[in-house]
Parts: structure tokens; sequence; C-alpha cells
């Protein structure tokens, strides 16, 4: 695929967003993962951090895109990559109507936190919304953690609104 230059992002952005390159893009991919459960481990204690928590994620994320007829995306800037979006075809439920059991859905979403607020997620997103439309899909998911509310306002303003709740009870 060619580079989607300022796809949603503003036009002052040098950013561009291109398919991810496993040679080429894996010790950013690595960085990203590390990245998010730093971020994500402020909120929420279950987090990993420990060294091998990347390596690990990252072979089974690339094995459930690849078994969900996924892509993924990277934000790149200057030469280098700076933040990265998979995406994944999804089947729902049986009790969902049949046109709205199949949807894309966001697996992973990060951007490095100095090119946070520039519209890069956002072009992330916009990346996923264009590849669910090429596929005809009807509609995209992105989840998030119940504490993120960074995640949830960036999400909001991208046009999505809650749809499912899980909720949790430690024994």
């Amino acid at each position: 695929m060619a580079p989607e230059r300022g796809l949603t992002a503003p036009p002052s952005m040098a950013v561009i967003i291109r398919d991810f390159e496993p040679p080429r893009d894996r010790a950013a991919a690595l960085a990203f993962i590390l990245g998010s459960q730093l971020y994500e481990r402020a909120f929420e204690a279950d987090r990993r951090t420990d060294a091998e928590v990347a390596d690990d994620y990252y072979a089974q994320m690339m094995d459930e895109v690849a078994k969900n007829g996924g892509r993924v995306f990277v934000a790149e800037e200057d030469g280098r990559a700076i933040g990265w979006a998979a995406f994944a075809v999804v089947t729902g439920m049986v009790y969902v109507i049949e046109e709205e059991r199949r949807h894309g859905y966001i697996a992973e979403l990060f951007v490095e936190t100095a090119a946070r607020g520039r519209g890069v997620g956002r072009a992330l997103i916009g990346a996923c919304e264009n590849e669910a439309r090429r596929r005809g899909l009807g509609q995209v998911r992105i989840g998030l953690l119940a504490a993120n509310r960074r995640a949830a306002d960036i999400y909001a303003r991208a046009g999505y609104q809650p749809y499912t709740a899980e909720l949790r009870k430690y024994l």
C-alpha cells in the first residue's frame, strides 16, 4: 500500500500512515507495546511491565491480526515510526443481527508521548476506518480500559460511542 499522506491529520504534519513492515518496524512495535503497558499501568495495576511482555504480546497480536484478516498501520514522521494501530475483522455472536455481526476492530492503538495531541492517533483511526470501508464493513469498534479517560475522550471526539461495558469483581 502506498503511504497515505495527511489521512485525517492536520496538513502541517509531516506524518504518513503506511503498512507495518515486520523486519523494519518490529523494534518500534516492541517499544509501542511496552509504552502502552507503562501508560496503562498508571491506572490499571494488572498490566505487565516486565522485559518479556512486549515479545509475548507482539507474537500473540500478530497471530490474531493474521487469523482475523487484519492489517497493521504505522504512523511515520521523518522516517521514524511514532505510532501504530492494529485492525482486525471480527464476527460477533449469532444473537446480533447478521448485517451488524461482522465488523472492524481496532485491537491496538498507540502514539509516542512526544507525538500526542497532533492528530496522529486520529490519522491511525482513520486508516482503520478506511480499511473497514474498503472491506464493506458498516462499523468499527475499539476497546479501552474504563479508567483511561484520555482515550475515552479521544475516541468520543472521533465519533465512537459506548456499546458494551465489561465489569469485574475481584474475589
